[in-house]
């Protein structure tokens, strides 16, 4: 952005941004003789020419047409519907949007609203916005309700209004959307200040520790991305643990990303019943289901409450920082102190459990994880069953995608695809994938697995 904070940025008489922000160059389509007769543009011509059209208009007719073919019969309740749709709206705004309005998008409306968000999560303005009704609210009354300033308020709500996250009722007034609503919520708003306070510094720095290692793909989990970003000795979760309230943030996000997902508890995606409860030990002190890292339970307790008239133990095993943080949990989950780089206590188990475990950690240190988890297990009757993603070979989904280059960036690690996975867990683990379950592109798979 210009240093002398007009908004022409003419000053060295290189370019002329152009009040109304189109950021074309002065010098474009001049006249000028040639041989045969037509105008011809320079290279920065041209590319200012590309800059300034859309993105790929040819696509908008049939986008279009997908768009209104879906919405003639929509139905809210139908989520494979709503998904494509999302899709083609999206595909939508990519085509019509010039390479300079995405280019914007990415470097000031996107992480500007990132930080009015944190603000406002961290100041209790979406609660505020949410008192007493949801009805319009002043500027100036918020400003005395959460102790911000009002013109600080004023400009930050008027960016989100603008990028669509409040709506502007009038000059300094606004009332809350759905999604505005969801951030008084902890399992929604606490991931802002949670992942701006301890990762987003990692992703913003990825390229500087890319060209520090002359550009080749991090597998250091120990002197990473992360560490780089941050100064620091500590891995991602041991800085959370460090900097509170960054830690139970951190749980809240987790279970604000489950929200909404395919469960493989239920019956359209892994039979519980029948490859899991089935043959289970009846005896008192048999676990049946041992959640691995489990955090503050949402997983297990989940299960629980789908599958809790099932004989056998119900084990939830993380640090003890982790599980100081439950507050509450169903009576029949035994909550076990355990880090999973050592010996596993739990022998002989129907089912250990492990969800976003492996993705945490680069091949070498999930082969220790999965041998302490292999020597428990009991031929022939013991499971192993991972939770994670499973990129296919093309059209991934951009929340895997994207969740991949997170975990490049925390922890030197990655989303893995069906093969990196028979790599990992058959060819250095020693154990065998019966089956990958799945339901749908961006979902998480269930990956069984059983000694050989």
């Amino acid at each position: 952005m210009p240093s002398n904070g007009t908004a022409n940025g003419a000053s060295n008489g290189t370019t002329n941004g152009h009040s109304n922000g189109t950021a074309k160059s002065t010098s474009r389509k001049t006249s000028k003789d040639t041989p045969n007769g037509k105008v011809q543009y320079s290279p920065a011509e041209r590319a200012a020419e590309v800059a300034v059209s859309p993105n790929n208009a040819e696509r908008v007719p049939s986008t279009i047409a997908a768009i209104q073919s879906i919405g003639d019969t929509f139905n809210a309740a139908n989520n494979d519907a709503r998904m494509k749709l999302l899709v083609e709206a999206r595909r939508l705004v990519q085509s019509l949007e010039t390479p300079r309005e995405t280019m914007i998008k990415h470097n000031w409306a996107q992480p500007a609203a990132h930080a009015a968000i944190t603000l406002g999560v961290d100041t209790g303005l979406f609660k505020a916005m949410l008192a007493n009704d949801a009805s319009p609210k002043t500027v100036a009354k918020l400003s005395e309700n959460v102790n911000v300033d009002a013109s600080l308020l004023a400009r930050t709500m008027r960016h989100l209004a603008a990028m669509g996250y409040i709506r502007e009722t009038a000059a300094d007034e606004y009332e809350p959307t759905n999604f505005s609503k969801s951030l008084a919520i902890p399992i929604i708003g606490d991931g802002y200040p949670c992942l701006a306070g301890g990762a987003n510094s990692s992703l913003l720095k990825l390229n500087t520790y890319a060209a520090k290692i002359g550009y080749r793909e991090p597998t250091s989990s120990a002197h990473g991305p992360y560490q780089h970003a941050y100064d620091t000795h500590l891995n991602f979760f041991a800085y959370l643990q460090d900097n509170p309230p960054l830690g139970p943030q951190f749980n809240h996000h987790m279970a604000g990303y489950r929200q909404g997902r395919p469960s493989w508890m239920d019956e359209n995606f892994f039979p519980v019943k029948e490859r899991l409860i089935k043959g289970a030990k009846a005896e008192d002190d048999a676990a049946l289901l041992v959640d691995i890292g489990g955090s503050i339970g949402h997983d297990i307790a989940e299960f629980a409450r789908k599958h809790g008239n099932s004989a056998g133990r119900l084990v939830l095993q993380d640090l003890p920082a982790v599980l100081g943080q439950i507050d509450t949990l169903d009576e029949r989950i035994e909550r076990m102190s355990y880090d999973f780089f050592t010996k596993q206590p739990l022998a002989g188990a129907r089912a250990y459990y492990m969800h976003s475990v492996l993705h945490d950690w680069p091949d070498d240190v999930c082969e220790r994880i999965l041998e302490n988890v292999k020597d428990a297990m009991e031929p022939g009757y013991s499971k192993l069953l991972i939770n994670e993603n499973v990129i296919p070979d093309v059209q991934a989904h951009w929340e895997a995608t994207g969740l991949d280059l997170m975990m490049l960036a925390l922890f030197a690690s990655r989303e893995r695809t069906a093969a990196q996975w028979k790599h990992l867990l058959e060819d250095r683990a020693g154990l065998r994938i019966v089956k990958i379950w799945e339901v749908g592109n961006g979902v998480e798979s269930l990956i069984e697995c059983e000694l050989p």
